[in-house]
Formats: structure tokens, C-alpha cells, sequence
């Protein structure tokens, strides 16, 4: 097989989360535990950091590959979904995966997954944390598929874990409140090792605080240690203050990145107590050069002026109360809004808060999750939304593209499979 037909074998034999939902989901860590095993277990052969959360772990996990890459370490990064290229999801200092190691590895260990039978989330972790140990990695920087205590990443033992925030979001798999969510993320808080937790409510600090405790884990809050402040953008970045900075450049727009830089500030100060060498000027510069250090696609992610069209990769009702946040401090003069969403989201709490002044593009990517994008413009109509029907993405972009003035914006999202799709295009 070529790598294309091998990418093709992956998505036609392992189950898929993100393109069937929950037929594919398999919770547990035995497929983990035996495929690794049965490979060595390579994981075991470098550090890895492990970062969970509902929203911000993709581009925690970016930064901080970002900073240990400045700072002079092979580092791995292993995040998912994909935008556009399967490579994106397994990365040494921000290469995609060499594509003759995807061929030689599912040729390798077809027959083990032919007896495991393992999720296409499984197999690909297995094939990182492979390739990980085959480049000599340093330190790889793991992101949680979904949840924690029982994601198949969760049998690493990590040098520190991160988790970024808890929300509503998988809630037919973590649980309908935001402690039982908060209780499946704490899973991968590991004894006697430091937990970052970037943001905590009322119902979910005691949670990771007990976990931390029955683990004798030391336990950090982000938010009360670490303070960021926008300041102001520039350049294309966002300049931001924080207690040991006067001025801190960021890669990446949108004002959701505060929580998640003062998140990635705390975990570097204490990487730096262990045995990591990061100085300032590591951090100002993985920072401010994220984006071409990793390849990091879709965060508040401008990729045209006049009009201006920003995509976002936001799906969730936690994800969006920063975008319209930030729309609200973006000025333009009107606003269309190409969106299509997947049915096992909480579609009715993210269309109660989207912009009634809108012109909205109802569209679907293609995938067997996405909600039709007639039945997206009815559930959208009840909120006081309005707007047309298309067939797919590229239509929807090429017509508001078509329709909008030099000074308007429009804004692409409400899903990855959406927001992928439009940056083909571009």
C-alpha cells in the first residue's frame, strides 16, 4: 500500500470517533495496555507531559511543544483531530510523521490489529508513541483524546499533567454534570506527579483537589498563580502582560488564549523546578512563533483580508462563549457566518448565544455526524437566526465570499470537520 490507500485502510477498518461518534468509542485502557505491549511499550522511553480539558488542550499542548522545541528538545506532539492531513495529529519538532513510517507501521502490525481490534484513536497513539521513541525523542507532549481516566493515552506516566478547563461537552460519555465530567478528566492525575489545572468553577475544584490529594499529587491553579492581561494586538499577534512578563507576544489571536497561555506559563515554571532547562527567552519565543514551530491550523485563524474571514475550530457551548466574546470586539461592518455543527453536540446552547445580526451560511462537511443543514437552519430559526442552505462547505464559503463587502467579516466554524474543509480552499 502507498500512504494514501494505507491512511484509506485505517479509516475503513478501525472505528472512527470523529466520523461515526459513538460506535467507535471504546473505553478502557486494555487495547492500549496489550498493543503497547506488544511493541515494547516505546512510551516508557522518553518523558511526556499529558494535557486533558474540554476546550484549550490542542493549543496548550501546541505551546508547549512550541517552548521545549525553543529550548532545544526533540519534542513530540501528538494531538488530534486532524484539519487536513492525518500527519498533523503526530509531529517531531513540528514535522508531520514521516509517511514511509505510517506505511511501514500498519503493514508491520496488521495482523495485531486484526486480533485487538482497536479504535483508529488506539492504533494512531500507538503509531506516535512508536514513532516518538524511533525519532529519539526527548519529551512528547500528549493530548487526551476525550476525557481522561479512561482515554487510551492514559497509560503514559507523564512528568506533569495538565488540564485545561472542564465544560459540557461528550456529556453521553462523561457524564451530565460538570463535577462528573471534572471527575473523568482528574483520571489522569498520576501519583506523586504536579497537576496544572488552568481553570476550576465551584463544582469541579474539589474534585481535582481530592483526586490530587489521593494520589499525593501537588496541585496548581493556573488562574490565581499565572494572571494574563490583553493589552493590545500588533503585528498579527496578541501582546499580553502577565506577572513576569511586561510584554508577552503571542502566535496565536483570540482572547480565549488568555486562560491558555497563563495555563501554559504555570506548567513551564514548574517544568523548570524538575530537570527542564527554559529560559525567558524560550517561552517569549515558542510563544510568539507557535503557529511555525508546530503547524497549529484553526485558532481564531485569519486567512484573507478585505473581506476578512477568520476560522475558528470553537464546537462547543464553552468554546463559543469566548468567540462571540470576541466577535463582539471585532469590528467590521456585517457579518456572515459560515456554520455547520455535529448532531452529538449541544446545538441548542450554542445557537442561543450566536449573533442575531448575522447572515448566516447553514452548511454540512462530510462526515456521517454532521447535523443537515436543513435541520441546522430550523433549530437556528427558533433563536432568531437566519440565513440559507448549502450543500457543503465549499459552496457556503464561495457564496458568502461572493456576498460580502470589503469591510465585513466572515467567520467559518462550528465544527473541525467545517473548519478543515474551508482551509482546503485556502
Amino acid at each position: 500500500m502507498d500512504y494514501q490507500e494505507t491512511i484509506q485502510y485505517l479509516y475503513d477498518r478501525l472505528p472512527v470517533f470523529h466520523q461515526i461518534g459513538a460506535a467507535a468509542y471504546k473505553p478502557g485502557l486494555e487495547n492500549s495496555i496489550r498493543m503497547m505491549s506488544e511493541l515494547g511499550n516505546p512510551q516508557n522511553s522518553y518523558k511526556t507531559i499529558h494535557v486533558a480539558g474540554t476546550n484549550g488542550k490542542g493549543s496548550v499542548s501546541h505551546f508547549l511543544a512550541a517552548i521545549l522545541q525553543s529550548a532545544g528538545y526533540q519534542t513530540g506532539l501528538y494531538t488530534s483531530p486532524h484539519l487536513v492531513d492525518f500527519g498533523e495529529r503526530i509531529r517531531v519538532n513540528g514535522a508531520k510523521v514521516n509517511r514511509e513510517f505510517v506505511v511501514k507501521f500498519i503493514e508491520k502490525y496488521k495482523p495485531l490489529f486484526d486480533r485487538i481490534e482497536p479504535s483508529f484513536f488506539e492504533a494512531t497513539m500507538a503509531m506516535a508513541f512508536d514513532y516518538f521513541a524511533s525519532e529519539n525523542v526527548d519529551v512528547a507532549v500528549i493530548e487526551v483524546g476525550l476525557g481522561g481516566r479512561l482515554d487510551s493515552t492514559n497509560i503514559i506516566h507523564p512528568e506533569l499533567s495538565v488540564i485545561t478547563n472542564i465544560s459540557f461537552d461528550h456529556t453521553q460519555f462523561l457524564g451530565d454534570s460538570l463535577d462528573k465530567i471534572a471527575f473523568e478528566k482528574a483520571g489522569i492525575i498520576k501519583k506523586e506527579t504536579p497537576v496544572v489545572i488552568g481553570e476550576s468553577l465551584a463544582e469541579t475544584k474539589p474534585v481535582f483537589i481530592q483526586k490530587a490529594e489521593s494520589e499525593s499529587a501537588t496541585v496548581f491553579f493556573a488562574e490565581e498563580l499565572q494572571p494574563v492581561r490583553f493589552l493590545r494586538y500588533e503585528n498579527g499577534k496578541m501582546i499580553v502582560k502577565t506577572a513576569d512578563f511586561e510584554m508577552l507576544e503571542i502566535g496565536l489571536n483570540g482572547i480565549y488564549q488568555l486562560k491558555n497561555v497563563a495555563t501554559v506559563l504555570e506548567v513551564v515554571k514548574q517544568l523548570q523546578k524538575s530537570d527542564f532547562n527554559i529560559s525567558e527567552q524560550h517561552i517569549r519565543d515558542g510563544l510568539s512563533n507557535v503557529v511555525s514551530l508546530t503547524g497549529l491550523l484553526g485558532r481564531w485563524q485569519t486567512v484573507s483580508e478585505n473581506p476578512k474571514i477568520i476560522l475558528d475550530t470553537a464546537h462547543n457551548k464553552g468554546g463559543f462563549e469566548y468567540i462571540t466574546e470576541q466577535l463582539q470586539q471585532t469590528k467590521y461592518n456585517k457579518l456572515h457566518f459560515v456554520f455547520g455543527m455535529v448532531n452529538d453536540k449541544d446545538i441548542s446552547g450554542v445557537l442561543s448565544m450566536l449573533p442575531k445580526d448575522a447572515k448566516y451560511y447553514f452548511t454540512a462537511a462530510e462526515t456521517k455526524r454532521a447535523l443537515s443543514p436543513e435541520e441546522l437552519k430550523n433549530q437556528a430559526k427558533t433563536f432568531g437566526l437566519h440565513g440559507n442552505t448549502y450543500n457543503t462547505v465549499y459552496e457556503a464559503v464561495k457564496t458568502a465570499m461572493m456576498r460580502a463587502g470589503a469591510d465585513d467579516l466572515i467567520y467559518i466554524g462550528g465544527s473541525n470537520f467545517v473548519v478543515g474543509e474551508a482551509l482546503e480552499l485556502f
